[in-house]
């Protein structure tokens, strides 16, 4: 038995042995974040457990996911959270779930099922697949493995999950088995059409406008192979947007003509516990690996898509941004 094997048998041994479980994932979540999360609280219940459901944060979700039924997922921990299991969907470290984790050390036990290639292991059971498409696409393995049924309910929550994560299939981490997968899940239902007008077709003004501040603000750097971007909390305010809002900005970005590396600044609106400035990195060549440039600020993600946060000024993290791209080529190069 492999190493991936015994942590997915242990999963399921965790996941069939519980009866309390509290299913939270990181802050600011997209689309594999609360697919996910769905994902995870039907096949618990699909089992017969309780379950609840926990997001760290003050940010209101993602317009652009407001048709999710999402009215159980409270921002409040429950007040027998030590008595539950807690499972963390898609959170490469602890910190991602917030900047108050203690309730994890407080917890009965953590199960930790992502796909991001740094993931730092920090549940007592870890079910890390970092060639997965998406956690999302974990998702339905495990419910394969503990008999669970594709129901529609269930298709459409791993969808909206893999959907996102693969860039609408077309990101360099769209697997021949995400496409079997997708396959599917229309097969028991997912309304596909649905889902993407729900998602990608359905934008709010205020969210239009601050991607016009966000290009307005893009600067090249090496010959434009280092676009950079970013968004001050007074882009928000004048947008008349919330953080949230920036999801997805970056895709634009890496769609400028030469650019390599993109990088998006963002100046979120206050909230308590909350880091001044957070970064998203996109790489679109496979030998820059920009988790390994976010990783040097405390954060973490995929080889080609990484995030983390910064005290800032916004000067010093575009230099840190355009020294860790310099330092990323030079490496490839050589």
């Amino acid at each position: 038995m492999t190493n991936k094997q015994a942590d997915f048998a242990a999963v399921i041994d965790a996941l069939n042995a519980g009866e309390r479980f509290l299913v939270t994932t990181h802050e600011n979540p997209d689309g594999d974040a609360l697919g996910s999360l769905l994902a995870m609280t039907t096949i618990l219940r699909s089992l017969g457990k309780d379950v609840a459901q926990y997001l760290s944060g003050e940010a209101p979700l993602p317009a652009e996911y407001g048709f999710l039924n999402l009215e159980e997922l409270s921002r409040v921990l429950p007040a027998d959270a030590s008595e539950r299991i807690v499972v963390a969907v898609d959170c490469a470290n602890e910190r991602r779930i917030g900047s108050d984790t203690t309730f994890l050390g407080d917890a009965r036990q953590v199960i930790d099922i992502d796909h991001h290639h740094d993931n730092t292991r920090f549940g007592a059971v870890n079910l890390v697949v970092g060639d997965a498409s998406s956690t999302a696409e974990i998702m339905r393995d495990v419910a394969a493995a503990v008999g669970v049924p594709l129901t529609r309910e269930l298709a459409e929550q791993i969808y909206i999950g893999l959907v996102t994560d693969t860039g609408r299939f077309q990101y360099s981490n769209t697997t021949p088995k995400a496409h079997r997968l997708a396959a599917e899940l229309v097969d028991a239902g997912a309304d596909v059409n649905g889902i993407f007008q729900a998602i990608y077709e359905t934008v709010q003004l205020p969210k239009l406008k601050l991607l016009g501040r966000a290009l307005e603000h893009a600067q090249p750097y090496e010959g434009g192979r280092l676009v950079i971007a970013h968004l001050h909390r007074s882009d928000f305010a004048d947008a008349g947007a919330t953080e949230p809002f920036s999801e997805g900005v970056i895709d634009y970005l890496r769609q400028a003509e030469g650019a390599e590396v993109v990088g998006l600044i963002r100046e979120p609106p206050p909230h308590a516990g909350g880091p001044p400035w957070r970064v998203s990195l996109r790489s679109r060549r496979e030998d820059i690996d920009v988790s390994a440039i976010a990783r040097g600020s405390g954060g973490g993600g995929h080889r080609q898509a990484a995030g983390f946060s910064h005290e800032g000024p916004l000067e010093a993290i575009v230099e840190f941004i355009h020294q860790g791209f310099l330092a990323a080529d030079a490496a490839a190069r050589t």
